[in-house]
């Protein structure tokens, strides 16, 4: 007994050529799919190095800056430091934009450093402008940090999605298809049998039917 259930249509010979048809492809999908799945699963792999290094070099570049904050706080005091921070211009700009890879879809952030304006005020100190330097570039770590993170995220659920649709062909769809395929072919070959047994028996009749003819007839049957 099969372990899948048989698809429901007519066993009839056009049925089967149709079903071979799709069969045939249904593995050209599953071909191309598990392709999908290799390709995409080496592209997480090299991505989640990637992310790795990213995190990395984030976690030092936020970790300097909390330094020269600390040192800016000490030498300015909290409400110089305030007062300098206001009104700054950004030294940092952001585009995000749609980007495509093996068929997903992620955002691409792309930054250009601004040109750091003096703040002319007095009282501040040079820690001021190395903090402002490293925050700049802690928030640059961090967006190459964020569109790497929602690459990855992103890839590996296509890749999970890939993974599904492989094993759903490999081991439910296909194998339905083949069994029906397998249900039909026997029942056309017990037609066919029953066919044959079937002309026999009316051959065996009317050789029957002529002998018997024949005798009556006082001929010998041939």
């Amino acid at each position: 007994m099969s372990r899948h259930q048989l698809i429901k249509v007519p066993p009839t010979k056009n049925t089967l050529l149709e079903l071979k048809k799709q069969v045939r492809f249904l593995e050209d999908g599953h071909a191309l799919l598990e392709r999908k799945r290799e390709l995409l699963t080496r592209l997480v792999y090299e991505r989640v190095g990637e992310y790795q290094q990213l995190r990395s070099k984030t976690h030092a570049a936020i970790k300097s800056a909390y330094h020269w904050l600390g040192m800016a706080h000490l030498r300015m005091g909290s409400r110089a430091l305030q007062q300098a921070g206001l009104g700054i211009a950004p030294t940092l700009q952001i585009n995000i934009i749609p980007k495509r890879s093996m068929g997903v879809e992620y955002p691409a952030i792309s930054t250009e450093r601004l040109p750091m304006e003096p703040v002319g005020l007095l009282g501040t100190d040079t820690s001021f402008d190395e903090t402002r330097k490293e925050l700049t570039n802690t928030a640059l770590m961090l967006t190459r940090l964020g569109e790497s993170e929602m690459a990855l995220s992103r890839l590996m659920a296509e890749q999970r999605k890939a993974q599904k649709r492989v094993n759903a062909l490999k081991y439910n769809i296909i194998p339905r298809y083949r069994d029906t395929i397998r249900y039909i072919e026997s029942v056309l070959e017990e037609e066919e049998r029953n066919v044959l047994f079937q002309i026999k028996l009316l051959r065996g009749k009317e050789d029957e039917k002529n002998s018997v003819s024949g005798q009556e007839n006082g001929q010998p049957y041939p």
